[in-house]
């Protein structure tokens, strides 16, 4: 009973999970039964060093270690096919007194007494902690004095430092001393993962973190995420990135980083050939960043998921990126290249590259301009293999009947699929009729289908581009003819 709680909780949306990740039954399982073992051993342990007890303190632990353990399990997040394919045995969850996790409960900030009682276990003899997060709780300057000579005290053995959102609402002058106090506190520990995502702290943040971030040559995750870093802390950034090659997992995803920054990052991510995940997503790169991108991924053959929405990357950016990855990345899993203004000119190169992505497992293009001229040809490439397919997100790209049609057909009949998301489009009432058909006919029923509730069954797309209008010409009746013979090159 107790592990199929756990198995639900680890399978199931929740805040958590949107947060982090969500994991498959199967795998849900199989972490849920390994906490489970451990939890109890750990309850069971402690209630025999209290003989007189009722038990109620050794429960209040196993909720509580389940808890925390359950949440390293979410922010890992799933394996990667390759990590599927190794025993569990190999990669064992580490025991609940290795981790010593603060985030729990509000949001608040942190004075002296309560750091100093939050940390006390670190500074136990003989503690054996390796993972530390502060996220979610507000460290001021007292706070952090307290804080640094603990956390320098085991810094030798920690291998896991999650410091994200850690001085929020801080005036910026404290906020970065402790930073800077956090950072010589860390300097020279050998992580394998670092998180410092959403201090906002901008270009002076990095700085502020230099003395760790230049110590670091370990890494193996390293995350950015929301830290309004711009061109100037890229520049830091990038130069850390160059001494991590052994980084698998990278994120620096809604940090304002412009063109000269993305050119920067981007050459600077060609030492880490050993990528697997990668999320510049929400950044401002512009075209010449996102061809210095597309110059860089051809060096990842282990890349699995590319998280590259909102770069506005435009047309230009995208084809190259998808020249690239059809020749390096064949073997991804996620790709989301939403909102970079791409439309029909990009989808024969977009079309290429997909069609040889035969692992695929979430496609997301929302919020670009494919019309049904680029629907036809992009459905195209899916319909053959993707057998794998779960997730295909093409909301809001002026897509009318024809290109919802061609875009149901083409999962259909996927036997893993999931999802298909066409909202925010212009799609009569006949269209989505035959799109329900489509799914019903095939091997998924409509549960497939989305919400529909911001589609617009009246609306045209904008044809203000003079560059478009050429295709704009074609009736809906010729485009869905078009799709007999389209053909999509793919290897071997």
């Amino acid at each position: 009973m107790l592990v199929e709680r756990i198995t639900k909780n680890l399978s199931t949306e929740s805040i958590f999970s949107r947060k982090y990740s969500l994991l498959g039954k199967q795998e849900a399982h199989e972490n849920a039964k390994r906490i489970e073992e451990l939890c109890f051993a750990s309850a069971d342990e402690h209630f025999k060093r209290e003989p007189n007890g009722d038990g109620s303190s050794a429960v209040q632990l196993y909720a509580r270690e389940t808890s925390k353990m359950m949440l390293v399990v979410l922010k890992k997040g799933p394996r990667t096919s390759a990590e599927l394919e190794a025993p569990v045995a190999d990669t064992p969850l580490a025991p609940a007194d290795t981790v010593l996790d603060i985030s729990g409960g509000k949001r608040a900030f942190i004075e002296a007494d309560e750091a100093k009682e939050l940390l006390s276990p670190l500074t136990k003899p003989g503690n054996s902690y390796k993972r530390i997060c502060f996220s979610n709780r507000s460290f001021g300057i007292d706070a952090a004095n307290v804080a640094g000579p603990i956390l320098e005290s085991v810094k030798n053995q920690l291998t896991e430092a999650d410091i994200s959102d850690f001085v929020a609402g801080r005036p910026e002058d404290e906020a970065l001393d402790v930073v800077r106090i956090f950072s010589k506190a860390l300097e020279g520990s050998v992580l394998r993962y670092l998180n410092i995502s959403d201090n906002a702290l901008g270009e002076k943040g990095v700085r502020a973190f230099s003395e760790l971030l230049k110590s670091q040559e370990s890494l193996e995750e390293l995350y950015f995420h929301n830290n309004m870093t711009g061109d100037e802390g890229a520049m830091y950034i990038a130069e850390m990135v160059k001494r991590s090659p052994n980084v698998e997992s990278f994120r620096c995803s809604a940090t304002r980083i412009g063109s000269d920054g993305g050119v920067a990052l981007s050459e600077a991510l060609g030492t880490c050939t050993r990528l697997k995940k990668l999320d510049l997503r929400d950044n401002l790169f512009g075209v010449i960043a996102g061809l210095a991108l597309s110059k860089t991924l051809l060096k990842f053959p282990d890349l699995v998921e590319l998280y590259l929405s909102d770069l506005n990357l435009e047309n230009k950016g995208t084809k190259a990126i998808a020249v690239a990855l059809k020749q390096s990345a064949p073997q991804l899993e996620v790709l989301e290249i939403a909102g970079n203004e791409i439309n029909a000119k990009a989808a024969p190169a977009l079309a290429e590259c997909l069609a040889a992505m035969q692992s695929l497992k979430k496609l997301t293009l929302a919020e670009n301009e494919l019309k049904d001229d680029g629907a036809v040809i992009i459905a195209k490439s899916l319909e053959d293999g993707h057998t794998d397919l779960k997730e295909l997100d093409v909301g809001t790209n002026m897509l009318q009947r024809v290109g919802a049609r061609c875009f149901a057909r083409a999962v259909t009949n996927k036997p893993a699929f999931v999802q298909l998301n066409i909202n925010g489009n212009f799609i009569s009432d006949e269209g989505i009729d035959e799109v329900k058909e489509i799914l019903k006919a095939g091997k998924k029923s409509l549960d497939v289908l989305g919400s529909l509730d911001e589609n617009d069954p009246d609306g045209e797309p904008d044809d203000g581009d003079d560059e478009e209008e050429d295709e704009d010409a074609d009736s809906e009746d010729e485009l869905d003819s078009k799709l007999q013979s389209v053909k999509v090159e793919q290897d071997d």
